[in-house]
């Protein structure tokens, strides 16, 4: 019988960990201050740490924080309403996404937006996962183009 390592078990369970906690650090990022050596040593201190893909999460952290100014643009540009109105929470969920799908094309665009909705449903308001699913479709409209309409021929 073969058995799992903790370390199989850690890789297979945790790129969601891994974008909860970079949404997290973003989150602060928005309510305090852009630190982010802080932000990433704190993060350390977080239980679901240990779960996570570590790699994966700085991948995220690193680009949301470098990528700031134009992945705010595109945010506003499928929003409906003012920045200084969207919930921190909703925000930090759209920054890592809209990151994901500009920038790690080898996550498919439909994970990103489901990956998207449980954490804004584990963290956000009541419906904002239905807002963020919508701002979401747009994004990968412009972003992911022929592999949304690779989807819709299947």
């Amino acid at each position: 019988m073969h058995k799992k390592t903790s370390k199989s078990v850690k890789k297979n369970n945790n790129r969601r960990k891994s974008r909860e906690l970079a949404m997290k650090g973003v989150y602060r990022g928005i309510v305090n201050q852009f630190d982010l050596k802080q932000i990433k040593k704190d993060i350390l201190d977080d239980p679901d740490f240990i779960h996570a893909d570590e790699n994966f999460y700085n991948l995220i952290l690193k680009g949301v924080f470098e990528n700031l100014e134009e992945l705010k643009k595109e945010i506003m540009l499928h929003t409906d309403r003012e920045y200084k109105e969207l919930s921190p929470i909703e925000l930090s969920v759209m920054y890592i996404s809209i990151y994901e799908l500009k920038y790690l094309l080898s996550v498919p665009y439909k994970v990103v937006i489901n990956e998207a909705i449980e954490i804004s449903k584990s963290f956000g308001g009541s419906d904002g996962h239905k807002y963020i699913n919508g701002i979401l479709n747009q994004a990968a409209l412009v972003n992911r183009k022929e592999e949304c309409e690779r989807n819709k021929k299947n």
